[in-house]
């Protein structure tokens, strides 16, 4: 099995042009020196208790109960000798002797070993003058300020992990660049721009990610570090200790599953999270256990935690400007704009008629969102409005996107009326929305299967480029400037580049772009007449 869940692009310029290598401190090798020593007892504990069965079967044969004298038991000790000498008990607690006559010793013979003096290079270890390994390695590592970062939580083999993949638009080249092991399987992620952890040393800005899995804790990564061994920080239980606990303990307290909401930690799975851009210290998240919480990441604590909805909640998004209010959507197919100051105030509440997916603000009017929802349809709601008192909240408009659930949508950050959503139903879809007319442009199997996600770029200068992921655990960038389509519609609101005639559509370990034209009968669809599947205008 292998799957992408979840994708975010990381602006151009943010990474650091040479991530530093996860180096090992003291109190790391203390903590490491704790785990290993507990399983060492483990070990020894299954050992004995091994060697303790091994030795009461053999007993259970040479004692047969009483009367075996007389039935041929000598005969049966006879042959239970033979068997016990392939176990070479006579000598089992000797020491096994080497060529020399020494002793083995566990980890072989001190005597043998070479050490240096004080002070002196170990000749093993240090290169001679004029050789630098690194030198290579640190070539391999390097992001250009033209590369844009795109982290992936995907599932292989049943082994949950982020890979950080490197794009590089003008080469049409995307490869992993490292990965970070996950403890379960990843549902949501999160860029982060200020520094947390043990990475706030008085730095303003980061390359940070918050990763929601199918665990209650939010780990949070620097994403600037390679091969790194454990987050910088925990939001949740696990991360109240501070990393100070002793590993027996961590090992009971994890073994001990806390069902019960409270103020402090979430208890289920992490479905969404949004980080406040303007407060950049406060990270909102929404859970299956029913409640949304917002992180200090100063101190890696819950500032406060709210029950505004029944269901899980499944989808945040902070308005752009008004930085106190959060937008959230939850399985109680409802949308809530909350003020997050009151928290007792009754907020304004949408009813959409089915389970929400995903929703956004519009970037280009604060004033409107987007509700995309497991009926396939996407909406549009204008804030100001206050919803009705009816069983449905009235849209602006009503899209039926897809047959099957939105599980993928975006609004384009750089151009106005583009969306793009993703389905159940395997199929990419790009839309025009402009002067609130919903229409049509693309419709693509991208062959990705399930479509998990679909982002633009965060970027100017590669606003068309559409990253796509999906259950079959392939991640595609697909430049959308590169269809006739697209070029026809929005020709006249940006400058789009005259790239040829072929769609780029670049993949992981693709040397050049592909062609993917397709046939025009499945592919494209007439956005003047074919966009109107199913709706309903205001």
């Amino acid at each position: 099995m292998s799957m992408i869940t979840t994708a975010t692009w990381v602006r151009r310029g943010v990474a650091a042009p040479f991530p530093t290598k996860y180096e090992i401190d003291e109190a790391e090798i203390g903590r490491i020196s704790k785990l290993a020593q507990l399983q060492l007892e483990e070990a020894r504990e299954d050992l004995h208790e091994a060697r303790q069965d091994e030795l009461d079967t053999i007993n259970s044969k040479l004692h047969r109960g009483p009367g075996n004298e007389a039935n041929g038991t000598t005969t049966d000790n006879t042959q239970g000798d033979d068997e016990l000498k392939e176990y070479h008990l006579d000598d089992y607690d000797d020491e096994p002797i080497d060529e020399n006559g020494d002793p083995h010793a566990t980890f072989g013979n001190v005597r043998s070993l070479a050490y240096h003096t004080p002070n002196e290079k170990d000749p093993y270890l240090e290169l001679p003058e004029g050789e630098d390994s690194d030198t290579e390695e640190r070539e391999e590592l390097q992001i250009y300020a033209t590369d844009n970062l795109l982290c992936a939580g995907k599932v292989e083999d049943e082994v949950a992990h982020l890979e950080i993949y490197v794009y590089e638009d003008e080469a049409d080249n995307l490869y992993v660049h490292h990965d970070i092991m996950l403890p379960a399987v990843p549902l949501c992620t999160e860029l982060i721009d200020v520094p947390v952890g043990d990475a706030n040393d008085g730095k303003t800005n980061a390359n940070f990610i918050a990763v929601g899995t199918m665990e209650p804790d939010i780990e949070l990564w620097d994403l600037d570090v390679v091969d790194s061994m454990y987050p910088n920080a925990i939001l949740g239980e696990a991360g109240q200790s501070g990393g100070s606990e002793e590993p027996e303990k961590t090992k009971k307290r994890k073994k001990k599953k806390v069902a019960k909401r409270n103020t402090e930690f979430h208890v289920d799975a992490v479905l969404a999270l949004s980080a406040n851009r303007l407060h950049r210290n406060l990270l909102a998240s929404g859970s299956a256990d029913l409640t949304v919480k917002l992180w200090d990441l100063n101190t890696a604590k819950c500032a406060k935690s709210y029950s505004m909805h029944e269901g899980k909640v499944c989808a945040l998004d902070w308005h752009p400007t008004e930085s106190t209010v959060l937008l959230s959507g939850s399985y109680d197919q409802t949308v809530i704009a909350s003020d997050m100051r009151a928290p007792d105030a009754k907020a304004p509440t949408w009813s959409v008629g089915s389970d929400v997916e995903s929703l956004r603000w519009d970037p280009h009017d604060n004033n409107f969102f987007y509700v995309a929802t497991e009926a396939g349809l996407v909406l549009r709601y204008d804030a100001r409005a206050a919803p009705s008192s009816g069983p449905l909240s009235k849209p602006v408009w009503t899209l039926q996107a897809h047959d099957a659930a939105v599980s993928a949508f975006d609004v384009n950050p750089t151009i106005p009326g583009y969306l793009a959503t993703g389905s159940d139903d395997k199929t990419v879809k790009l839309w025009n929305v402009d002067e609130n007319k919903p229409s049509m442009i693309v419709s693509r199997n991208l062959e990705i299967g399930r479509v998990f996600s679909a982002r633009f770029a965060p970027d100017p200068e590669v606003s068309f480029r559409l990253a796509v992921a999906g259950s079959k655990g392939s991640l595609q960038v697909w430049d959308t400037s590169t269809n006739a389509a697209i070029r026809n519609v929005f020709a006249e609101k940006t400058a789009i580049p005259d790239k040829g005639t072929n769609e780029r559509l670049v993949r992981v370990n693709a040397s050049s772009s592909e062609s993917d034209e397709g046939d025009e009968e499945n592919d494209i669809a007439d956005h003047a007449q074919d966009g109107w599947e199913s709706m309903d205008e205001d």
